[in-house]
């Protein structure tokens, strides 16, 4: 069922929302001289590029348009991340890596661009969802939880911490890559849950949802509570807290959309046997 229009309070605040995001990213690049944020604006650009790339040459359709988009981010994330976790292991082996001060106040090769141009992914597919209003309800899910990562995301950036903790929650696009693999194989008209390759699919989206989405997510917010002693005074530890309970919320939410189209196909497939 495609998306249909939200109410315009919602589409309001969420555009004001992503405004004041925008002038506070600028503020900082421009009159603060933060030029490592540019890597956000470049993120930005880079899937803004993308859309138009695949408006011009596959579809017109935004809803596939975006969907194309969101498997590049997914995909590119879910590489930036193996890299980063790779070049951390090989520097330094697996001993402190997920150590208190690592994760907190310290910040891998490369995490740091990898993390700005994701969060500038955030911005770029939460503004093409409120042009082409592609949510549903009267508080979507979706805008909510880019809202939350992109708050999360740039205060990080801002005051430099957590940076690593961050890349870690990025591994849950690993099962966003096959969330959207499944969503265009669908608008393609391959529906047939007998073959081979949609079970393939399912078995990944399953695995990947479980393993990088509701285990790392979990293990991170156990490790958030167990050293929540550690943690100085301020806003990090609040901040993380409520990102990581957005986000586990949000992966029940997911498991039971997931649940509810696997049981969909699957049952279509018996009625068509």
């Amino acid at each position: 069922m495609p998306p249909h229009r939200a109410g315009g309070d919602a589409s309001a605040f969420f555009a004001a929302t992503l405004v004041l995001w925008a002038v506070s990213v600028g503020f900082e690049i421009g009159a603060r001289g933060r030029r490592e944020l540019a890597a956000v604006a470049a993120g930005f650009a880079f899937f803004q590029a993308a859309n138009t790339a695949v408006r011009a040459a596959v579809s017109r359709d935004p809803l596939f348009v975006n969907t194309a988009v969101s498997l590049l981010h997914s995909s590119l994330t879910s590489a930036s991340v193996i890299f980063v976790l790779l070049c951390r292991w090989r520097a330094k082996d697996l001993e402190n890596m997920f150590a208190h001060e690592e994760l907190v106040g310290d910040s891998w090769v490369g995490a740091y661009s990898a993390l700005c141009f994701s969060c500038g992914y955030f911005a770029y597919d939460q503004l093409d969802m409120l042009r082409y209003r592609l949510y549903s309800g009267w508080i979507p899910g979706i805008l909510m939880h880019h809202l939350i990562l992109l708050i999360c995301f740039t205060l990080a950036l801002y005051r430099n911490v957590t940076i690593n903790y961050l890349i870690l929650t990025l591994l849950c696009e690993m099962h966003s890559i096959f969330l959207h693999v499944r969503k265009l194989r669908r608008m393609a008209g391959f529906r047939d849950f007998s073959r081979k390759m949609v079970k393939l699919e399912w078995i990944l989206n399953w695995t990947t949802f479980v393993a990088a989405r509701v285990v790392s997510h979990i293990l991170i917010t156990y490790r958030l509570i167990t050293d929540a002693h550690k943690f100085d005074k301020g806003i990090e530890l609040p901040l993380a807290l409520f990102g990581m309970a957005g986000m586990n919320l949000l992966n029940i939410s997911l498991g039971l959309d997931l649940f509810k189209a696997f049981a969909r196909e699957r049952n279509q497939q018996r009625h068509q046997d």
